[in-house]
Order: structure tokens, then sequence, then C-alpha cells
């Protein structure tokens, strides 16, 4: 660890919280000590680290906000779930369907991405994330009114008319309006969310700490300076802007696939507040922060579910406290002096390469 530079370190540390909580939760799952209830989180778990990962993109490192997530993750949902359902009877994997439909998804969210993304980034501040926040709506509503069915002669799609029975040869409906999507073949695991996490921060952290990532920092940190040395705002806006939207793509697939029923109601602007808050919690720009808070958050009103009526007011009210203490110098700098402490008991507790006890 010594041989390996700083963000290299960090970056291990990062894998290291995730494969733990990958073991940890498979040890305990596996000896009958998680319940029904968390088991079933561990997979919306994954999705929510994912998204709140890909949003830190946007919003932490790219500074701009976008209210929209959901409206990404609900194209990458449903696409998933078409061609997961129009794959059934040809690819009998599992797995390999499961893969393609993520792979789809992330795909065509990169698309709409690339659509709403050259106009949209031209806005900054509110009007970008009030403009974010309609889109998502818009997105929502085409679902609402889109029908899809599959049958021997291919794929239907029609908008604002349903498909009816009789239109079909030896077909099935995979998208029926306002009611979603019924019938889906759950194929999502806990492993593949783990996957794809791994998948989310290594396209993350390496973009952060390439050449390209460095220049949307800049963008970040200051415009002016960024335009006068030459750095083309709106190819780096967009690139980070549609890599966050094919992740959240994916990420839409896997957890739809979650899901024997699912309708667009389910991507709402509360979904993307949600992932906006754990962002915000876990740190502008801190992706190992953003996964501990989308981890703890999107289970902490589960384990509070004892508290019954009083649950969501604790849950508010530890929002509150870690907002405030996040945002504490007095209280950062503190846990800036502890954790110098540990560094220093560690390495004065570290040998030497030649025996000694790391002093100097």
């Amino acid at each position: 660890m010594k041989k390996l530079t700083k963000n290299a370190r960090s970056n291990a540390v990062t894998y290291a919280i995730v494969i733990a909580f990958y073991v940890v939760m498979q040890v305990l799952s596996g000896s009958g000590h998680l319940s029904n209830s968390l088991t079933g989180q561990l997979i919306p778990i994954c999705v929510y680290i994912c998204l709140a990962i890909s949003l830190n993109l946007t919003v932490g490192i790219l500074g701009e906000l976008s209210l929209g997530h959901a409206g990404f993750m609900s194209v990458g949902a449903f696409t998933g779930i078409v061609v997961a359902m129009s794959l059934q009877s040809s690819v009998a994997s599992g797995p390999v369907r499961l893969v393609l439909a993520m792979l789809a998804g992330g795909l065509l969210a990169t698309v709409v991405g690339v659509i709403v993304g050259v106009p949209v980034l031209r806005l900054r501040g509110d009007y970008l994330a009030i403009v974010t926040l309609a889109f998502g709506e818009i997105i929502k509503n085409i679902i609402n009114n889109l029908y899809v069915a599959f049958d021997a002669s291919g794929l239907h799609v029609r908008m604002l008319r349903p498909i009816t029975a009789s239109e079909l040869t030896d077909g099935f409906l995979i998208i029926n309006g306002p009611q979603g999507a019924s019938g889906v073949t759950k194929l999502s695991t806990f492993t593949a969310g783990f996957l794809l996490i791994l998948f989310t921060l290594f396209v993350v952290l390496n973009l952060v700490q390439s050449r390209s990532g460095r220049a949307i920092m800049a963008l970040r940190d200051n415009r002016i300076a960024a335009e006068s040395v030459g750095i083309n705002i709106t190819k780096y806006k967009l690139m980070a802007f549609v890599v966050s939207a094919a992740l959240a793509g994916m990420a839409g697939a896997l957890y739809a696939m979650n899901f024997t029923t699912i309708a667009a109601k389910k991507f709402d602007f509360n979904t993307s507040i949600l992932v906006l808050v754990f962002v915000v919690l876990g740190g502008m720009g801190n992706i190992r922060g953003s996964i501990i808070a989308a981890a703890v958050l999107y289970v902490l009103p589960e384990l509070l579910r004892a508290m019954n009526d009083y649950r969501m007011l604790i849950y508010a009210v530890v929002l509150i406290v870690v907002m405030l203490a996040t945002n504490n110098p007095v209280l950062k700098a503190f846990l800036a002096r502890v954790r110098d402490g540990f560094t220093g008991l560690f390495r004065r507790k570290s040998p030497t390469p030649e025996g000694g006890d790391g002093d100097e």
C-alpha cells in the first residue's frame, strides 16, 4: 500500500468496502441471520448505490444540479424489460438475458442522455435543475402512454391506443400503458448488483482520475478559467452527463428485473430527490460517501420499523443531524484529527522492510 499513489490507495479502500459488504451479506444470508425483508432489499440497495455514484458524477464532479435521474433510470428499466421478455424464447439463460437487458438499457439511456444533454447543458444552476425535472416527468408520461407487445411477427410498439389480444399471433403484452409491465421474469440477483457496483466504480473512478476528469473538475471549479485555457466546455459537460445517464439506465434495468410488475410511477420526482439526498449527505464529489449514504439511508426505515408511527420522524431527524454535522467545520476538523491520529499510530506500529519499528 505504501508504494501506491494516494488515489490508488483511496480506490483500493473503496473497492474493499464494497467487497466486504458483499461477503458479509452473503455470509449472513447463507447462515439465516438476515431477515427476509432485508434480504429483499439487497438488490435495491445495489441499484441505489449505482444511482448515487452516477449522479455524483454530474452533481459533485461536474457541479451541475440534475433532477431527472429517475428519467434515465426508467428508460433503462423498461428497455431492459422489453429486451429480456422478447428474448425469453430464444435465449434460455437468465443471466445472459439480464446482461443483455442491462446493456440495452444503458445504451438507450445513453442515446436519450445525448438528446437531452445537447440543448439542456447550455443552461446552468436552477434553470438546468428545472429542465431536467421536466425531462423526468416527460419520460414518465411517455411510458404511461406506451404500449409494447411481442408475437411471432416481432415487436409491436404503439402510443396512446392499446394493443388488443386479437391483434397478436401467439404473442403477449409487455408494456400496457399506465399499468406498466407485468408478468416479468425476475432475473436480478445480489451478485449481479455487486458486479454492477464494481463496474460503475471502475468507470467513474477512472474517468475522474483521467485527463477528461480533470477537465470536468476544472469546469466545476472555474468555468471561465477552464474555457480560457482551451477546455471544450460542451464536450466535457456532455461526457459527464451521458456517462451518468448510461450508468443510471443499467441500474434501472437491474431494478426492473427484480419485480414481476412495475409501472412508470415508480420512477417519479421523489426517486430523483431520494438519490440526490444520498449524494448530498454522502458528500458532493465523494464517491465512497455516496456508497455508504445510499446503503445506510435506504435500509434505515426498515431498521426503524419497530418504531411504528415514529420511524419516518426519526429518519427525518437523522437526515437533519447528519446534514448539520457534515457541514460543521469544528466537527470536520475533529474527525480529521482523529483520522490522522489513527493513521500515525498505524505507521508507527508497522515494521519497516529492514525490520525496524517504522520511525526514522
